[in-house]
């Protein structure tokens, strides 16, 4: 991906880049800070820490390959909506990863709000705008109370473990007859999506038609 956006969640699990580079890309940058008026003496300001980032950008999901469609793989308008709305749903981060000549951003992100609309007389495009803000992962620390008398009252905390992006993998257990596309309609609830599980597990062209009974796949 040379240049573009891309949206993935759970671990890239669930993947895929914008087929039309928005416009412009909005960035909120700012610090949190608060002025105080103290007796005899003038105002003051006290800086405090960096807001979170938050991004924001509009863009079209188009029902045709026009001339301006950046991806090799085109997915139906209302896919990709569906992946940001599950994405929303599972009140987990995605990650937002923007790629270009000057400058790159590469963090989780939750998804603040998502609006879209299809255009009249588009033939199925579909408009939208959606707001990021920059997720930092945090875990509960655990604090331990050193046995030593001479350190008595006093706590240390542990180090907090790196963050896992991932939600632990749904399985199913290939039977006769089953193809990928059987699949994931029954278990994601559009066939169309069997190529993840293809993704997810390794699978090559070839074995697509000659699938393992008795093979243990792993499910978006």
């Amino acid at each position: 991906m040379p240049y573009g956006i891309e949206l993935s969640f759970n671990d890239k699990a669930e993947i895929f880049q914008l087929p039309v580079m928005p416009g412009s890309l909005e960035i909120s940058e700012a610090i949190s800070s608060k002025t105080y008026d103290i007796v005899g003496l003038r105002e003051i300001n006290v800086i405090k820490n960096l807001k979170l980032s938050q991004y924001g950008f509009s863009s079209l999901f188009p029902a045709q390959r026009y001339p301006f469609v950046t991806v090799q793989t085109l997915l139906q308008p209302i896919e990709y909506v569906r992946f940001i709305v599950k994405w929303m749903e599972s009140a987990q981060p995605i990650r937002f990863i923007f790629i270009s000549d000057r400058y790159n951003i590469n963090t989780l992100a939750s998804i603040e709000s998502f609006d879209w609309k299809e255009v009249a007389g588009g033939a199925g495009d579909i408009d939208y705008n959606i707001k990021l803000k920059m997720y930092v992962p945090y875990t509960a620390q655990k604090v331990e109370i050193s046995s030593n008398p001479s350190a008595a009252g006093v706590a240390t905390t542990a180090a907090p473990a790196r963050p896992d992006e991932t939600q632990q993998p749904k399985t199913y257990t290939l039977v006769a007859g089953d193809t990928l596309w059987a699949v994931a309609k029954q278990f994601l609830g559009n066939g169309a999506r069997w190529p993840e599980i293809q993704r997810i597990n390794d699978i090559t062209d070839a074995e697509i038609k000659r699938l393992q009974i008795g093979r243990v796949l792993k499910l978006p």
